[in-house]
């Protein structure tokens, strides 16, 4: 486990030491050091996410002013207003869905994620009081991601997405957003409505907006970095650096001299391999 706040980092991070059986998802386990401020951002990025809180409170509030506590999932692209509310001594382990994986798991609740933050209960019932019951009298970090991989290959047994759809995301991901959706359609030789209307009900987003969320998840990152801001902006396809301002600002409420302090950006290389996305046993969340 590493990071505490002297290396700006405000939570033990665990990560798994073995690869998943499925492509397309990551996981992560924190536990808080009991100095996780309230109000902190959680930053978008192109995958679904599960929050599982099996120890501690997480109270969070998302974009429509919902209050949520507990596990909870979130689409892409959860907008900027989804913020901690109260945290308290939590522990939890955060699961990375591709969304071509996020179908399978979550179905067709996946088009009703955007801006929005859903309680497990909510979605499922009973099942996420026993996941987090089975999480928290397991003894490891390893236990745990070894049981949380074994239960998401069980629910991603059915409903794939449908190829067409996966390939447009694909192709949005390899081209780091910088895709017309026209020019997609096109290849699909589908039309524009009908690929707007299948790739909303199986990604959760439009693929214009999906395209914008790839792109500033580049971006940003460069930012982390240390690039300058005119250079990402040059190199992500924005017309210029008051387009990269403006974008940023969408995604996250910040300004990009601010963002890059945020927290939740702060532990990506650490949790999620990030820039390299190649740590043995934490894939990517993302284009698989």
């Amino acid at each position: 486990m590493g990071a505490g706040r002297d290396d700006g980092m405000l939570w033990d991070i665990a990560c798994p030491k073995q690869a998943g059986r499925v492509p397309g998802i990551a996981m992560a386990g924190f536990r808080d050091r009991g100095i996780t401020p309230p109000g902190f951002r959680l930053i978008p990025h192109p995958a679904v996410t599960l929050i599982l809180v099996f120890g501690g409170t997480i109270a969070v509030e998302d974009a429509t002013g919902r209050q949520q506590r507990g596990s909870f999932v979130t689409g892409l692209g959860f907008g900027e207003a989804l913020r901690t509310l109260r945290v308290e001594g939590f522990q939890c382990l955060q699961v990375r869905l591709s969304p071509l994986v996020a179908y399978a798991v979550l179905g067709a609740a996946i088009a009703d994620l955007e801006n929005t933050v859903v309680t497990l209960d909510d979605l499922w019932g009973r099942e996420p009081a026993r996941l987090n019951e089975q999480l928290g009298d397991l003894s490891t970090w390893e236990e745990r991601f070894a049981w949380t991989d074994a239960w998401l290959a069980r629910r991603c047994a059915a409903s794939p997405v449908s190829p067409e759809v996966a390939w447009a995301w694909r192709h949005i991901a390899a081209t780091r957003g910088m895709v017309r959706v026209e020019h997609l359609a096109t290849e699909l030789g589908w039309s524009r409505k009908r690929l707007w209307s299948r790739f909303q009900a199986q990604i959760g987003l439009p693929p214009k907006r999906a395209a914008k969320l790839v792109r500033f998840d580049h971006a940003v990152h460069g930012l982390v970095a240390g690039r300058d801001a005119a250079g990402i902006a040059a190199d992500s396809g924005y017309a210029d650096q008051s387009h990269l301002h403006r974008d940023i600002m969408a995604f996250t409420g910040l300004t990009p001299a601010t963002v890059v302090k945020e927290p939740f950006l702060a532990v990506d290389d650490i949790a999620w391999g990030w820039p390299s996305r190649g740590r043995p046993g934490n894939r990517t969340a993302w284009p698989e």
